[in-house]
């Protein structure tokens, strides 16, 4: 079995969930503690074992670049300062893979932005991972995925079950299962309402790993939901002709594509960073006790003055100490 050694990472889109914070700087660069979204991804991707990556990026988006680039300036002053751990970790991004980067000239979906990247894929099974979806793991989601594809072949879809509820949200596979964690794919619904929904709804969860076949797919394929290159449709007619798996892999996701979801993120990745996580705990536990005292108002400073917040005991009652803790936060 060839070895996936290259990656795309799509990171063309405008970001428009997050206007204004997104009006002149991209929505990958927005950080999550101290790290730019985009890095946790592309960490994914070299913990993982690829080689290569492939960012997919459109206009005003240099900020990426420079991202990944050296910055000799800063490099010169931290080191004249002494400061050799900030120096060692500047360096270090700029180290850790070597990346390209290939313009999505047309807003024409997620299927066409990986289209984009075919040229520098050549004819080797390469990952997609998609930058609206960190996952904190044990062992890295690529990883997990890339081990089955070296026992099974095919075209792995990293995904988790979700409630029916939520179905709505995410591209659901139904399949037929194999083993513990993986499924035999053997349809695809964009986005179902729950009555459409399989029994066990498996959601699409931003990692892929595909054959070089689905350029040849996507170079024909019509337009599809709003007008956009869908990739899942792609995948749908490559399960015709190769064996599409779905891989429900171990890890916690989050959706940074959706405000709260990125707000979670930075509390939870907050919680875990070794400088300030037992601060940030202790921070949240006192505020959530002093919001479920009974008949206690929070009073909070905003933009417009002093705002006092009543007392919902009910509401919060899931942010206690008890889930407040590290097992709650480990990714299993």
């Amino acid at each position: 079995m060839r070895k996936i050694r290259k990656a795309v990472i799509p990171a063309a889109g405008l970001g428009t969930r997050f206007l204004p914070a997104t009006k002149a700087q991209p929505k990958e660069m927005l950080p999550i503690v101290d790290k730019p979204t985009i890095q946790y991804i592309v960490e994914e991707a070299v913990q993982s074992g690829i080689e290569d990556v492939i960012i997919v990026t459109g206009r005003n988006k240099n900020a990426i670049e420079d991202h990944f680039d050296r910055s000799v300036e800063l490099e010169v002053f931290l080191d004249k300062g002494d400061k050799f751990e900030l120096l060692n970790l500047v360096k270090n991004i700029a180290d850790m893979v070597d990346i390209y980067y290939v313009r999505q000239k047309e807003a024409l979906g997620l299927g066409h932005a990986v289209y984009s990247a075919r040229k520098f894929i050549g004819n080797e099974p390469f990952a997609v991972l998609l930058g609206d979806d960190i996952i904190y793991s044990a062992e890295p989601c690529l990883k997990q995925m890339m081990k089955y594809y070296e026992l099974n072949g095919g075209n792995i879809i990293g995904v988790q079950e979700v409630a029916l509820s939520e179905v709505s949200k995410y591209g659901i596979i139904d399949g037929s299962k194999i083993s513990s964690r993986l499924y035999k794919a053997e349809n695809m619904i964009e986005k179902p309402s729950p009555q459409e929904a399989p029994d066990l709804p498996l959601a699409i969860m931003g990692r892929y790993i595909l054959n070089p076949e689905i350029f040849d797919i996507l170079s024909e394929l019509p337009p599809g939901r709003n007008g956009e290159i869908q990739l899942t449709d792609a995948i749908l007619m490559l399960s015709k002709l190769q064996d599409v798996y779905a891989y429900c892999f171990e890890g916690k996701r989050y959706d940074i594509g959706d405000k709260l979801g990125f707000v979670k993120a930075t509390v939870e990745f907050a919680l875990r960073h070794e400088d300030i996580g037992s601060r940030l705990m202790d921070y949240l536990i006192d505020f959530v006790k002093k919001y479920e005292q009974e008949g206690q108002e929070l009073r909070l400073v905003s933009s417009r003055g002093i705002e006092t917040i009543p007392a919902k005991k009910a509401a919060v009652s899931s942010l206690s100490a008890n889930n407040l803790s590290a097992g709650n936060l480990s990714g299993k």
